[in-house]
């Protein structure tokens, strides 16, 4: 049995995987990571199956022990990684032993990061899922973020090589692409111009709830409130106040502010990785185009994942291969 020990904890880790499904109808949103496919290349990295539990983190991710030899991954962007003091990189894997410390720092041009050991994280299932809802407490531990002295299971896992890709995976650049409405109606063309004309600003004002854009107001002729209604992740609400609010992995699964579009499921993992106070546009694109899309984005990380390679033995940076 081995133990993760948590030494140290950023203010925003906790336990992720592919989220519940087939709730909303009870009021329970999927939860789940906001950067679906860098989680998926960490389990990948270590041997783990896609839905194998990581720790998400924003901020800094923390210092780790473990009880047991393991192999670990950390991916979402770029991050200074120390084993004992020795720098490592993201998105390959390593090994870490019983009796080293592995401390991970803040991304640097991204928000979310994600550490996956080998075999998994072994917190009980909650409706069928590990990943933790912070609003209502549900999964991971004990519903709540992850803090200094917290010990977690980990899942039984074969010895295997340390990987690395072959071919780095791109994330696709340019503006974030929406599909209107449902209430696209509410708004007039002068308003609709502002959406796709100006640009936004991904505030500070964010969590795993939603993420607040400062820009043009964009006013609702058709009134700012509506019967409530079902919400997706990446529904664009617009309150009173004109400032749009994207919802992410922890939303509410009904609101009763109109919509004036929903992001296109290829590109929310995209704009949640934006660092606040960085400019995005938008772009309307048709359902259509955003299935087409998303089809083409499962392909390309179903690609990255097969070209993943054992990486050369002189890059193992365990204390074995550096004595």
């Amino acid at each position: 049995m081995t133990i993760l020990l948590i030494s140290q904890a950023g203010p925003m880790v906790t336990v992720q995987d592919r989220g519940r499904k087939g709730l909303l109808h009870a009021g329970v949103s999927g939860s789940g990571p906001m950067d679906g496919p860098s989680m998926d290349l960490a389990n990948a990295l270590v041997g783990n199956g896609p839905d194998d539990a990581v720790l998400e983190f924003a901020g800094p991710g923390g210092v780790f022990e473990v009880t047991e030899p393991v192999r670990f991954a950390v991916t979402g962007g770029a991050v200074d990684i120390r084993i004992d003091g020795a720098a490592a990189f993201p998105w390959e894997s390593h090994h870490l032993l019983p009796g080293q410390r592995l401390a991970i720092g803040a991304m640097r041009d991204a928000v979310w990061g994600y550490l996956a050991f080998s075999g998994g994280i072994g917190t009980p299932p909650v409706l069928g899922a590990r990943a933790t809802h912070l609003r209502s407490g549900l999964g991971g531990l004990d519903g709540r973020r992850l803090g200094a002295n917290d010990r977690l299971l980990l899942g039984e896992a074969p010895a295997g090589p340390l990987l690395a890709f072959r071919r780095f995976w791109q994330r696709a650049r340019g503006p974030i692409r929406v599909v209107p409405g449902p209430q696209d109606d509410y708004f007039d063309q002068a308003t609709w111009r502002a959406f796709l004309d100006e640009p936004f600003i991904v505030s500070p004002s964010r969590d795993r709830m939603a993420q607040i854009l400062d820009g043009p107001r964009l006013p609702a002729v058709g009134g700012h409130d509506i019967v409530s209604d079902g919400t997706v992740a990446g529904s664009i609400q617009v309150p009173a106040s004109g400032r749009p609010i994207v919802l992410m992995a922890e939303r509410q699964s009904t609101g009763g502010y109109p919509k004036i579009a929903t992001v296109a499921s290829v590109d929310l993992p995209r704009l949640a990785q934006t660092p606040s106070g960085r400019a995005i546009r938008f772009a309307a694109i048709s359902q259509e185009e955003a299935e087409d899309l998303l089809i083409a984005g499962r392909r390309t990380l179903r690609e990255a994942v097969a070209g993943i390679v054992e990486k050369p033995a002189s890059a193992d940076l365990s204390k074995e291969a550096r004595r």
